[in-house]
């Protein structure tokens, strides 16, 4: 009798042991498989929070097929303790597993709202966006001039307050040291002074991450240094025959190219008139250089150059100094700076604005007059039809 107690007693708990291994087996795969979201999910984990809480957001969300085996899964990995409160963003299908590393990581948050400090050529401005997870893209929600009177737009104080809100400061291509500097003064999360405007065309136009309380310096470090990177590599891959000596006059012919033209596909072009020039001996002409020499990177001129101020002495006038000026007249990308240092193979010489936004090129002095008349016909046109408005 007792044989047969115990015989029936050790099936069973072979049964209840393979049932069990089988469950565990099911729970692994289950938390290993991919999830059944169809689309990304933006999961804002509040300070605070725990694992039960962000388990019921998850299937709330429909990211996750079961809270129980979430939380299992978590306390076996041994990353209960290590949530992360942030915005993270969840990619469709991700398995449990994927999720929890993707929670208990850390670092900057992966979706939410983003406050971008834009440095503009002729002024900065504040961005609200927000990640849009079906597109991927970040979606503009607002953007005001931080300068103006009156009161901030309650979305940006709403997203302050938010400890997961992300911080952008971006430079845009040919802005000057002076008005990074001055912009950077309004980016109120950053903190610290500037000890001085660095050299003009030593900060690289990027878009830069930030975080509340980062030094104002540590961020000029870090412009420059991206642009020492910048410069080196394109200096090290640069054309032979090039009129430039050091990286240095490459910077400052770069930063030449950057104010001539926003038309990505013809700044080797303009690079090779300046080239072609400069191996001519033949003065660059050009009037950005006479506008920095007017106001040295600290204010936009607004206005056209007048035929005394083409005249006027400057060391950045040239109309009137040889070769290239002593300095850069503005921070120049990296598509000018390799522009600069291989341009196209051109015998043009001449260029005028065309109408379009671009400009007509020329290697004659006779070609490019017939250019320049059809400009003046077009500004002509344009005028008249303003004034018929």
């Amino acid at each position: 009798m007792w044989r047969h107690i115990v015989s029936n007693f050790l099936t069973l708990l072979v049964v209840v042991v393979f049932l069990l291994g089988g469950i565990i087996l099911w729970g692994q795969s289950q938390y290993n498989t991919a999830g059944p979201h169809a689309d990304p999910v933006c999961l804002r984990v509040e300070p605070g929070s725990n694992m039960r809480r962000v388990s019921y957001q998850l299937e709330q969300e429909g990211a996750i097929t079961s809270g129980a085996i979430f939380r299992i899964g978590v306390d076996y990995g041994d990353r209960s303790g290590s949530l992360k409160a942030g915005s993270w963003l969840i990619p469709q299908g991700a398995s449990m597993a994927e999720i929890a590393d993707i929670i208990t990581r850390g670092g900057a948050s992966t979706c939410g709202t983003e406050v971008v400090y834009r440095v503009g050529v002729t002024g900065s401005e504040v961005v609200v966006r927000e990640l849009d997870t079906t597109s991927g893209r970040y979606e503009e929600r607002v953007a005001f001039d931080p300068a103006a009177e009156g009161e901030q737009p309650e979305i940006f104080a709403r997203v302050r307050e938010q400890n997961d809100t992300r911080y952008r400061v971006a430079l845009a291509e040919g802005v000057t040291s002076w008005q990074v500097v001055e912009a950077l003064k309004s980016v109120d999360v950053l903190a610290g002074d500037i000890a001085e405007v660095p050299s003009e065309g030593t900060l690289a136009p990027d878009s830069y991450e930030v975080r509340t309380g980062d030094a104002r310096a540590d961020l000029i470090d870090k412009m420059r240094a991206a642009q020492d990177v910048i410069l080196a590599a394109a200096w090290e891959n640069r054309a032979e025959g090039l009129p430039l000596e050091t990286p240095q006059e490459a910077l400052i012919l770069a930063s030449i190219i950057e104010k001539e033209t926003g038309v990505p596909g013809e700044r080797r072009q303009v690079a090779s008139v300046f080239v072609n020039r400069l191996k001519r001996g033949m003065r660059l002409q050009t009037d950005p250089t006479v506008i920095y020499g007017i106001t040295e990177g600290r204010a936009v001129l607004g206005r056209g150059l007048r035929q005394s101020e083409l005249r006027r002495e400057t060391p950045w006038n040239t109309y009137v100094i040889d070769g290239l000026p002593p300095t850069p007249i503005a921070n120049p990308g990296r598509a000018s700076i390799e522009a600069a240092l291989d341009p196209d193979d051109t015998d043009y010489i001449y260029f005028v604005a065309d109408g379009t936004g671009g400009h007509a090129f020329a290697e004659t002095l006779e070609e490019h007059n017939r250019n320049v008349a059809k400009w003046r016909q077009i500004e002509a046109e344009r005028s008249n039809g303003s004034s018929n408005d």
